[in-house]
């Protein structure tokens, strides 16, 4: 709260800069870059490690109104961001940034260039707007992050007992079988189209 006035202040001369005090989980983007320009911007951000992913879900449910994001996080979270299938890395963000966005890391920051000094190495990682699936609706890319909820809810659990948690088990091997995904497979094994595909044969 202390640097509010400072920066009210830094830039009190430039008519083009605003400073809005507030919690980054309750901002509207959409709404507050609407008649500005052609009502997109670039999001750039030193983001809290405890609350990394909902910063990141919230930012992403704007998405119409960003262009780009260069955000400074855990570097432990940038890895399981930019995670490829394969990787005990690879999870549900993975796959939320990876069908929203072009993510990947820059550059690592080292703890020294803080202060106070934390106790974990940063990242800077560069998120590109690009939905992977740009014909599916809001509503439907919902439904497909949900779905995936479900494929990794326990990760050491396969993806057919995860599924049949919420489906009947013979239409989720049946599907798996249209796929040629073995029944034994984990959600993290699975590349993203595979899981659209699986997605799309379910209609979970």
């Amino acid at each position: 709260k202390a640097l509010v006035p400072m920066l009210r202040e830094k830039f009190k001369a430039f008519e083009n800069v605003e400073i809005v005090a507030g919690n980054i989980l309750d901002l509207d983007v959409r709404a507050l870059v609407r008649g500005a320009g052609d009502g997109t911007c670039f999001v750039f951000g030193n983001l809290p490690y405890y609350i990394t992913s909902p910063i990141l879900h919230h930012l992403l449910e704007g998405r119409e109104a960003i262009r780009a994001m260069a955000l400074l996080m855990q570097r432990e979270v940038a890895e399981r961001v930019v995670a490829e299938p394969g990787s005990p890395d690879f999870g549900y963000l993975s796959v939320m940034a990876q069908i929203l966005t072009r993510p990947r890391i820059l550059f690592n920051v080292p703890p020294g260039s803080f202060s106070p000094r934390p106790q974990v190495l940063s990242s800077l990682v560069e998120f590109r707007i690009s939905p992977v699936f740009p014909e599916w609706t809001r509503g439907r890319t919902e439904q497909f992050l949900e779905f995936v909820k479900r494929c990794f809810a326990h990760k050491r659990k396969s993806l057919l007992n995860n599924l049949a948690a919420s489906a009947e088990r013979d239409c989720v091997e049946a599907a798996m079988d249209q796929l040629e995904l073995p029944t034994t497979v984990r959600a993290e094994q699975v590349p993203i189209p595979r899981l659209a595909g699986l997605f799309a044969e379910l209609e979970i």
